[in-house]
């Protein structure tokens, strides 16, 4: 049974029904402040992480910061000029996003830059980007379009299930080879969450799990950085000074931040100590700057924001604004609970950085955009219905 259940958006409504016309109505202000309150801490932290790399790779200890900054400034504009986007819209171009995402993906491996061993990068000389942001965003926007217009055929084999199952095969064989383990598995499971929140019978929802988790176990055999990561997960202490030196560094940060923390600014495994301190290890930061309640604090906001995003998708006016919303909301939440749990040593490492608050100006542009959806959608909950008395 579908978790959220299409709303009829045409003219043929209950007698006792009246529609309230507010055809765009007020964004969700719960939902904009705490993305903004979170875009801001991130900032905040952001510099304070980055400022002894920025000034030993730059001579200039603001660079990542002034760069983080104008990106935040333009994201913001972005997600509210998404915001005022009226969503329906957003069906017309699922597909040629999904399009885009195939071809950038596709051209990765041809040509794509190269970082820490692996292929990610795009770059265009006047800016670089990661094509699994877009090819996340991508999925979300066709299966929520697929499964809005083509609801009661999704239990059905050849028209429900095998199109999902295809864009859903064909992104997670053009991200391993980068190769890019973490995308693949964030995109594989918003495949599935969505599909189990569009209907699917939970049976292939299992199936389509297990088959995932006995693939992944004989793809690790033929990838021997993902057999590395693993065992440097269950002792990084066989390799203390190459393999292993990242996660050690990072339970450094955290445990000397104790209960209340050194205080922002005060970190001292920034100092070239931890790589990747303001980027996808800047949780690690946070925990040593912030300490235990600021860290709790930061993933109290980020719990707010989720539980915010799953409220209005309850409350959306039609199946595809619902769809939309619990998409890009379960994105976020994949990417908090994957980075935290890589910093503190819950996961293997990835490459999975932290929403709003790791370094990098396109994933940060492309957040903000996808919160503007969200807003997009709220803004439709104005057009209320009302019963008679």
């Amino acid at each position: 049974m579908a978790l959220f259940k299409s709303k009829k958006n045409d003219t043929k409504v209950n007698t006792n029904v009246e529609i309230v016309e507010d055809s765009r109505g007020v964004m969700d202000a719960p939902f904009l402040v705490l993305t903004l309150l979170l875009v801001g801490i991130g900032l905040v932290m952001m510099f304070s992480a980055s400022y002894a790399s920025a000034y030993e790779e730059t001579n200039n200890a603001t660079y990542y910061f002034i760069r983080q900054l104008a990106f935040s400034v333009g994201g913001t504009f972005i997600m509210i000029v998404v915001s005022r986007i009226p969503y329906q819209l957003f069906r017309a171009v699922s597909f040629p996003v999904l399009i885009i995402a195939l071809i950038t993906l596709a051209l990765v491996p041809l040509i794509g830059s190269t970082v820490n061993g692996a292929k990610r990068w795009l770059d265009l000389g006047f800016i670089s980007f990661q094509p699994s942001e877009i090819a996340k965003a991508a999925v979300i926007f066709s299966f929520a379009a697929m499964i809005s217009t083509r609801k009661e055929k999704i239990k059905i084999i050849d028209k429900g299930i095998l199109p999902y199952a295809a864009i859903l095969l064909v992104f997670c064989v053009l991200l391993l080879l980068e190769p890019h383990l973490s995308g693949t598995l964030i995109i594989f499971a918003l495949g599935v969450i969505m599909l189990y929140l569009g209907g699917m019978s939970d049976w292939w929802i299992f199936a389509g799990i297990a088959f995932a988790f006995g693939a992944g176990k004989l793809l690790i055999q033929f990838l021997p950085y993902a057999q590395e990561r693993i065992a440097m997960y269950k002792d990084p202490w066989m390799d203390p000074s190459d393999s292993g030196y990242q996660i050690i560094q990072s339970i450094y940060a955290i445990s000397s931040g104790g209960l209340l923390g050194l205080g922002l600014g005060k970190s001292r495994q920034k100092y070239l100590y931890l790589p990747e301190e303001h980027n996808d290890f800047i949780f690690a930061i946070v925990c040593e700057e912030l300490g235990f309640i600021g860290a709790t604090l930061v993933l109290v906001l980020f719990a707010l924001l989720i539980i915010r995003g799953y409220w209005l998708s309850l409350n959306a006016y039609d199946r595809f604004g619902s769809l939309l919303i619990a998409g890009f909301t379960t994105l976020i939440a994949l990417q908090v609970f994957l980075n935290v749990g890589v910093v503190t040593k819950l996961l293997p490492t990835t490459g999975i950085s932290m929403p709003f608050f790791s370094y990098g100006g396109t994933a940060l542009l492309i957040q903000l955009a996808e919160m503007g959806v969200i807003l997009s959608v709220s803004r439709e909950n104005g057009a209320k219905r009302k019963v008679k008395k």
